[in-house]
């Protein structure tokens, strides 16, 4: 049964390990991630100039972005590297069955 806090995002077959996708849940524009540690999800806009990260690389535990080369941490939205200074927010994940759901405060 899904919690009602969280929302289906994809299916786990929909991401392959490596790999990320941008899905929008209740206005947000959300990048899930699948990584070696499991699947994590966190906005789809650099904090430093509002690039799409979804078009960026993701690297282990890191997304670059496409514009500046700016990582983020993906299992907590923190900046690794300049120009980025400011997190980006995270959001809590979990799986069930093959279904990928995230949990998106709704406004």
């Amino acid at each position: 049964m899904i919690d009602s806090q969280y929302t289906f995002a994809f299916n786990t077959a929909d991401i392959p390990l490596g790999k990320s996708r941008a899905v929008e849940l209740h206005g947000k524009d959300i990048l899930v991630c699948h990584s070696a540690e499991g699947f994590f999800a966190v906005d789809n806009l650099c904090s430093h100039a509002m690039a799409r990260l979804c078009d960026g690389k993701l690297k282990g535990n890191k997304i670059l972005c496409p514009l500046h080369g700016a990582a983020f941490d993906i299992r907590n939205g923190s900046a690794l590297s300049r120009p980025a200074v400011t997190a980006i927010a995270s959001y809590p994940v979990k799986v069930e069955s093959d279904d990928v759901l995230v949990c998106v405060e709704q406004d």
